[in-house]
């Protein structure tokens, strides 16, 4: 690894001193939930900085966002992760999570959403939830609940969505849920309307029992009537079928119209239509997960196939405009190597992006997840994706105004059309997540061994931050290995992927460099050429790498030959300078050993 490399990775690991009670509590979560050694393998005892983990999103070093949907845990909740008084969303549905909710998570004070459905919990809700006046959208359904829903989460002053639904809960809904924009109590022993008096009740002893009795039967029947026009009209809700009522059980109102409205390059579609579309967002259909929310694939009536993406933090009401603006930009960059934005659904808690749905999905499944009897991606396809997410990457940087800066550059989020042309995803969308927030962020987003060393350092991106991302992307394409990947270390070699190759090259031992499933059908000097172009494009320095311009021309052949010796004419000259350094480190560290060994001989 570069001497500067290094120091910026030390640097920003440092800086969470104060991460080591979150990383102690997270990795309480890790043990609870039963994690098997393929599930969260970067979730270290003595890796304390949880801000590295996948799956966490940290701002300021601070833990805000968990999200572990539907990775098969079959354990039970850490009271521990009540600690966590940043932690915002927790989000750990669909999964076999046994037990209860401790009463622990009434202390997340910051949390916003708490997504718990689809589980096998048990027990009741817990009294301390109504601690988290923050809460906005409280999700449990599809578990094994029991007992009654608490009142002090109806009081709960920011909730707009409460999801209940097919529980074993019991007693009255408080009436103030009912005033909330989403809420689903279906499949439970709940009931709504008056709380009868319980002094109606018949008593024989009393000479006026009788007359008691006739008046407790009348009330008692229209206790009878009232429940049974509660149930009526919660049916008349769900079947969408009250007229003038403008909430729904179980989807929001805005934009719920059968039309989809233009507005620019996109299509306004209704919630109601991506929600048929997706089966109700089954896990079935879940295509990936990232740090932007859940990607499910779709079909429109019409038989269109799409991809729709359900962002992640976009509980609170507002900010729909700002949102709109920023969609309306992203839609007018039209490329052929960038993925076309063609909808967007917005209501008072959910965003929605609408997309043409992949054939051949991304580069990622096609190198390392492909099922057995599916093809490989050959030498030939290869070069055709490098050159075209370059193509992709230069229009955002150099040609659309303002510049669009990716920020999440790898082969996760560059997919495949019919004919295995490269489709940039996700671009501009750490800006989108972002307009919703008041002040200018400092939160990195990306993923750990794609993100350049001066954007962890500074938290300021730029389209050379995009350049590195690139250049690793480009590694993952020949060498078809993670950018980290932990098992190396059990053969004592590098966990960066960047590192691993730069001492196969420096070695000369391209063969070993390139991907196991090509075999020997690939050109070796077209694979050196790559190579060249990524440690190009992944030096420490921004100002030394190219322009995604540059990278396009390279590619083609113009200009790679020059700068590739200079290239090695600096690394000769920096890996001279980090020899001198570990010199008169090693010679430093042994005169302090001397001296101590001294000390300690001396007389005592």
């Amino acid at each position: 690894m570069e001497l500067v490399y290094i120091f910026f990775m030390l640097a920003f690991l440092s800086s969470f001193g104060t991460s080591d009670f979150q990383g102690d509590a997270l990795y309480a979560l890790k043990l609870s939930l039963n994690a098997s050694s393929n599930q969260l393998p970067d979730w270290l005892r003595n890796l304390v900085n949880p801000c590295t983990w996948t799956s966490v999103t940290c701002v300021n070093t601070n833990v805000t966002e968990v999200s572990l949907s539907s990775m098969g845990f079959s354990g039970t909740l850490s009271p521990q992760i009540g600690v966590l008084t940043t932690l915002s969303v927790l989000g750990l549905q669909g999964n076999n999570i046994t037990g209860g909710i401790p009463k622990e998570y009434g202390n997340l004070s910051s949390l916003r959403i708490l997504d718990l459905e689809n589980n096998r919990l048990s027990g009741e809700i817990p009294d301390s939830l109504g601690n988290l006046t923050n809460l906005q959208i409280l999700s449990l359904s599809q578990n094994n609940l029991s007992g009654n829903i608490p009142d002090t989460i109806a009081n709960l002053p920011n909730l707009n969505n409460i999801q209940l639904a097919f529980n074993d809960l019991s007693g009255r809904v408080p009436d103030r849920l009912f005033n909330i924009s989403r809420y689903n109590f279906t499949g439970n022993n709940l009931y709504c309307g008056l709380n009868l008096p319980h002094h109606c009740a018949s008593n024989s002893s009393n000479p006026g029992g009788s007359h008691k009795s006739k008046i407790g039967i009348v009330i008692g029947s229209i206790g009878g009537v009232i429940g049974l026009i509660c149930s009526g009209f919660l049916f008349l809700l769900w079947k969408g079928r009250l007229k003038g009522y403008r909430r729904e059980l179980f989807v929001d109102v805005s934009g719920e119209d059968d039309r989809r409205l233009a507005f620019g390059q996109l299509k306004r579609f209704a919630w109601r239509e991506l929600q048929l579309a997706t089966d109700n967002f089954s896990e079935k259909y879940v295509l990936g997960q990232g740090g932007f929310g859940k990607v499910y694939k779709g079909v429109l009536a019409d038989n269109t196939k799409i991809a729709v993406k359900r962002l992640t933090d976009y509980a609170s009401p507002g900010g729909e405009a700002a949102f709109l603006r920023e969609v309306d930009m992203i839609s007018v960059a039209v490329h052929r190597n960038l993925l076309r934005l063609i909808g967007v659904c917005t209501t008072p808690s959910e965003r929605l992006l609408v997309y043409p749905f992949m054939q051949n999905l991304s580069v990622a499944y096609r190198l390392r997840e492909i099922k057995p009897g599916e093809p490989v991606l050959d030498w030939p396809t290869r070069k055709r994706v490098a050159l075209g997410t370059a193509r992709g990457l230069e229009y955002l940087h150099e040609h659309c105004n303002p510049k669009i800066i990716h920020r999440d550059v790898k082969a996760a989020n560059v997919l495949l059309d019919e004919d295995f042309e490269a489709v940039v995803g996700d671009f501009g969308l750490a800006k989108l997540v972002d307009v919703r927030r008041t002040n200018v962020t400092t939160q990195v987003r990306g993923t750990m061994g794609h993100i350049a060393p001066e954007y962890l350092s500074t938290g300021r991106s730029s389209e050379r931050t995009d350049v590195f991302g690139y250049g690793i992307m480009l590694l993952e394409l020949v060498t078809g290995q993670r950018a980290i990947d932990f098992s190396r270390l059990e053969e004592e070699d590098d966990v960066l992927l960047l590192d691993h190759v730069k001492k196969l090259e420096r070695e000369k031992r391209l063969d070993a460099i390139v991907d196991r499933n090509l075999g020997r059908n690939y050109d070796g000097i077209e694979l050196e050429m790559m190579i060249q172009v990524a440690l190009l494009c992944t030096q420490a320095s921004p100002e030394d790498r190219p322009t995604m311009s540059e990278v396009v021309r390279m590619l083609e052949g113009e200009g790679l030959a020059q700068r590739w010796e200079e290239w090695q004419q600096v690394e000769v000259t920096r890996r001279h300078e980090y020899e001198r350094v570990q010199v008169r480190f090693n010679w430093g560290e042994d005169s302090m050993l001397n001296q101590v060994a001294v000390e300690l001989s001396g007389g005592r």
